[in-house]
């Protein structure tokens, strides 16, 4: 004897699943297009924050509720003097001033500053023997125009960033980013499953004073 309930409810999710799977494929698509992206890492020039091949975890909706701040690390779109010949190339960086900062190199132990403020930056590549790159090479003093960002690569030596165009422009301009060209900020490192982390804000940053209120 069939059980009419049981055999009705077989047939209506046979029936259900074509919009079941339309409807999972659409929400994917959504999440990916407005709320999160995975991305992987191509280059070395975040290491060791961000090795060759891992894969983070990017939001692309926390920039349309608040400004970029110092310490995040961005997904964006390369300006086109930053691109090595392919359309749209998308970069990862760490901001490191927001419009109005003043960055400069360096203080009397080698560091950063921001505002006249010393910035630590443990996060800096170190390699096999334990030596750490230089915040910068050369000195250099700057201030973020409005709109745009200063970003840097933790790996200096070996990242394409706002430091190494302002070297080969001197143009403020060409070695900063617009605003406009992020992508999402990256917050985890989720493969491999060994160094899966949160991306938070370094420590150092919390002290830096604002540009306004920089003497």
């Amino acid at each position: 004897m069939i059980d009419e309930q049981t055999a009705k409810r077989r047939g209506s999710f046979w029936r259900e699943l074509p919009i079941l799977l339309g409807v999972a494929i659409l929400v994917a698509f959504l999440v990916r297009a407005f709320v999160l992206q995975t991305f992987y890492i191509p280059s070395p020039s975040m290491e060791h924050t961000l090795n060759v091949l891992d894969r983070v975890l990017v939001n692309k909706l926390v920039y349309d509720f608040r400004d970029p701040r110092r310490g995040e690390i961005i997904v964006f779109k390369a300006p086109q003097n930053w691109q090595s010949g392919a359309d749209g190339e998308d970069f990862i960086k760490r901001i490191i001033g927001t419009p109005g900062d003043r960055v400069e190199c360096c203080d009397a132990q080698g560091r950063l500053m921001i505002n006249g403020h010393s910035l630590d930056e443990p996060y800096i590549y170190r390699d096999a023997d334990g030596r750490q790159d230089k915040p910068a090479e050369d000195k250099f003093a700057i201030t973020v125009p409005a709109g745009r960002l200063w970003v840097m690569g933790d790996h200096r030596s070996a990242s394409g960033d706002s430091l190494q165009h302002y070297e080969d422009t001197e143009s403020v301009d060409e070695a900063t980013i617009p605003q406009d060209s992020i992508i999402g900020r990256a917050f985890t490192v989720f493969w491999p499953v060994g160094r899966a982390t949160w991306l938070s804000v370094p420590d150092g940053f919390d002290d830096i004073p604002d540009a306004t209120a920089a003497k």
